[in-house]
């Protein structure tokens, strides 16, 4: 809205004007509940701030960086709406850019010094890039780590705890009455670590229940494609004793792999259940729509958005992992139509 002031958003929101100042420069921390009240009042009058001034009184950019290995992957196209909604409601543009998940790509971003005049800090989701080259290189930029890639606390970092998440996704199954479960997307390679946080939590819960893991039921994928949760479904159809349910390690394999089990004639979830990762649209109009476990996309973008501004300005807390909330949410693939979220 023109001319809409911090007075305005402040009377809307119910708040001081410096609280809302605090949030549009992100200057001081606020409680949850007032920022999503500022943002929720900034977003209805529109309010646009000097961004130009603003920023050169600074010496900065005002844009800062998004960079994940794949933008054509719903979960990263969600997250970047997440994102750019956080960053805007500091005044901040995004840009975005894709690895394709190549470590040399990852490389460069964080290598040339010229990048460090492009923006004013970076949100990147790494593959491959080790915390021994995060440390020592020569761009400086502010940087905020995304996804399940390891640091061990060395840089700021925003997650869900993929192996809590992959133990209630198995567990769920279980509950269902299942018990020869498949895992399809195990990556036993040094870029997998999701994969393979995802598989330690799918292993805990068969334990817990006095199931053995079957290694023929745990099928590898060389990514997280639609493709390529198809082709495992039609290799555990092959098995002389196919599943009675698949965990898919996130959501795009088990629509990949619905589509196989409705090509084979297999009646989900009468015969197989399937269960995936990610929370995406896609999965809630899939047929079966899908059971998944879903993270907190806007949870995460804007504790990854927030705490990034902070280290811009110099005011963030000593480098920690944040471990964003997901929740189950239980469908058709699970449930049969007696499901209703």
């Amino acid at each position: 809205m023109a001319g809409t002031t911090l007075r305005d958003v402040a009377k809307r929101a119910g708040v001081s004007i410096r609280t809302v100042s605090n949030v549009v420069n992100g200057s001081v921390p606020v409680s949850d509940e007032l920022r999503t009240r500022v943002e929720a009042a900034l977003e209805e009058l529109d309010y646009r701030p000097n961004l130009v001034a603003r920023n050169l009184r600074r010496g900065r950019t005002g844009m800062i960086a998004l960079v994940v290995p794949e933008l054509d992957v719903p979960y990263f196209a969600e997250l970047a709406r997440e994102v750019i909604t956080a960053a805007r409601a500091h005044g901040y543009v995004v840009m975005l850019d894709q690895t394709d998940g190549d470590g040399e790509r990852e490389r460069e971003l964080l290598g040339r010094e010229s990048r460090a005049t492009m923006f004013d800090g970076l949100l990147l989701s790494p593959l491959t890039i080790s915390a021994e080259e995060l440390r020592s290189r020569t761009n400086k930029v502010p940087v905020v780590l995304l996804g399940e890639h390891i640091f061990n606390g060395d840089f700021h970092h925003v997650a869900i705890d993929n192996i809590a998440a992959a133990r209630e996704a198995t567990e769920h199954l279980l509950g269902q009455g299942r018990r020869r479960i498949a895992a399809v997307g195990d990556q036993p390679y040094s870029t997998g670590e999701t994969a393979q946080l995802r598989t330690i939590g799918y292993g805990q819960a068969l334990e817990r229940a006095g199931v053995a893991v079957d290694e023929d039921l745990v099928v590898p994928t060389p990514r997280f494609h639609r493709r390529f949760g198809a082709e495992a479904v039609e290799r555990l159809l092959a098995l002389p004793h196919p599943p009675d349910a698949v965990f898919c390690y996130n959501d795009l394999l088990a629509i990949g792999a619905m589509h196989a089990l409705t090509r084979a004639g297999v009646r989900i979830p009468d015969d197989i259940a399937v269960i995936g990762v990610d929370g995406i649209q896609e999965g809630r109009y899939s047929s079966p729509a899908l059971t998944t476990i879903a993270p907190d996309k806007a949870r995460i973008a804007h504790t990854a958005v927030s705490t990034l501004i902070a280290v811009i300005e110099g005011t963030a807390p000593p480098p920690a992992e944040s471990k964003a909330p997901y929740r189950l949410v239980v469908r058709e693939s699970t449930a049969g139509r007696a499901a209703t979220t």
